[in-house]
């Protein structure tokens, strides 16, 4: 256990009234959701134990059973939401690529601003001049921003090292930050981010020189048990990607892919290699979506890319229709994503791809957790972990309605309350 959670140990509280809570327990994993198959639980309470839930039901009747909890009374109509899952973050990075955004805007492509120094190269070079220190430092602010956003998970990628050893800086970095960050920070490896400029082979070489000299390192020393990799015409093909996620797989790694963000390709590598997830999606058609929502993989939207860099958004509505899991994240990152909102990006992408409260609040939650095959987060019930966002409302659709604008008043993690807007 982290040592930031051991005051929570043997203690039990009851919280509320709350006006609603929504549990999302009645949420299906795959396929469209109807805002009416969301439970709702009027004037109600949750009791919490050490890091769970142990109880949540009516406040007056928890208040009867739970005669010996110490009771944290809330004034005024609150609103409670399992905290939310970041599926798909960057935030381990040196530097800032502020000029590529402007240059972006301004019509320049991004062939044109990786040529005038910008482009993931740009953060790569300034990922290196950072210390392991920094980088936790800076990754440990940024986790701490997103939990007073309403994120208590946040998945969070290396790729701005590619050397073995820069690589490996940056995920001891995110390691050490999971020990002080009040979210918990789930590790992914991105080493085939793209071929290195200043590696004196081919795209083949490099990726055996990964497999073979950096995955044993990550099992080692438990650095993570994730593998992403970059599909794309400026990265790595599908046939260049095929023997490291069999090295991958192999080794005990779960699979994850950078797919189908500006040319379709990725999500059928995802698929075969039974990936959890399969990210962005951009660039997906019919059949991409068949073959997702015919599959175990969840597909992940990144509508902070959308927004960064101006393309189409996931086409959500037609995986959500074809059967398939959508979970939503915010893809933060210095170049294309910068925002790092999640939840304003999430009723963005729902305004433009017409997809329920439900369907939204589950794609940040529920599902969101199941693409990082976490199974006790996610869903407010007992015996799943107390996080827990809460928001001044009596009416949860507000949460969505003011579009990002209505922040958590308050944030609950692992037990204990880890943000109070009023403190």
């Amino acid at each position: 256990m982290n040592s930031k959670y051991i005051d929570a140990m043997e203690k039990t509280t009851l919280i509320g009234p709350f006006k609603q809570i929504i549990p999302m327990t009645e949420v299906p994993l795959r396929g469209a959701i109807n805002d009416s198959q969301l439970s709702i639980i009027t004037n109600g309470g949750i009791v919490l134990k050490d890091e769970h839930i142990i109880a949540i039901g009516p406040f007056e009747a928890l208040k009867e059973t739970h005669t010996t909890a110490k009771i944290h009374q809330l004034k005024g109509n609150h609103v409670c939401v399992p905290g939310f899952v970041d599926a798909h973050t960057h935030i381990c990075f040196g530097g800032s690529r502020a000029n590529d955004y402007a240059m972006r805007n301004a019509g320049k492509s991004y062939l044109e601003i990786a040529k005038a120094g910008g482009g993931i190269w740009d953060t790569v070079t300034q990922t290196r001049k950072a210390t392991q220190e920094q980088l936790t430092k800076s990754t440990i602010k940024l986790a701490n921003r997103h939990l007073k956003n309403g994120t208590t998970t946040l998945e969070v990628k290396s790729g701005y090292g590619l050397t073995v050893n820069e690589e490996l800086k940056m995920l001891r970095a995110i390691k050490e930050a999971n020990k002080e960050a009040i979210a918990d920070l789930i590790p992914t490896c991105l080493a085939a981010h793209m071929l290195p400029k200043d590696f004196k082979g081919s795209e083949e070489a490099y990726l055996n020189e990964m497999s073979t000299q950096l995955f044993p390192i990550l099992k080692k020393e438990q650095l993570t048990n994730r593998v992403d990799a970059f599909i794309e015409q400026s990265a790595f093909s599908a046939k260049q990607i095929h023997p490291y996620f069999e090295k991958a797989k192999e080794m005990g790694f779960d699979i994850t892919v950078h797919a189908d963000q500006f040319t379709a390709g990725g999500s059928k590598v995802a698929v075969a290699f039974k990936a959890i997830s399969a990210d962005h999606l951009e660039a997906s058609t019919e059949k991409e979506v068949q073959l997702l929502a015919n599959s175990t993989t969840i597909a992940t939207a990144l509508p902070g890319a959308t927004i960064g860099l101006g393309c189409a958004f996931t086409p959500a509505r037609s995986l959500l229709d074809a059967g398939g899991a959508l979970a939503i994240a915010s893809d933060h990152n210095p170049g294309s994503a910068p925002m790092g909102d999640l939840l304003t990006q999430a009723c963005i992408l729902g305004t433009f791809q017409k997809l329920s409260n439900a369907e939204v609040l589950a794609g940040i939650t529920y599902r969101a957790a199941a693409a990082l095959n976490l199974k006790d987060r996610g869903i407010l019930k007992e015996g799943y972990l107390a996080d827990l966002a809460v928001f001044h409302s009596d009416n949860y659709q507000d949460i969505l309605y003011n579009q990002g604008n209505l922040k958590p008043c308050m944030m609950w993690k692992k037990g204990i309350l880890a943000y109070d807007k009023h403190k």
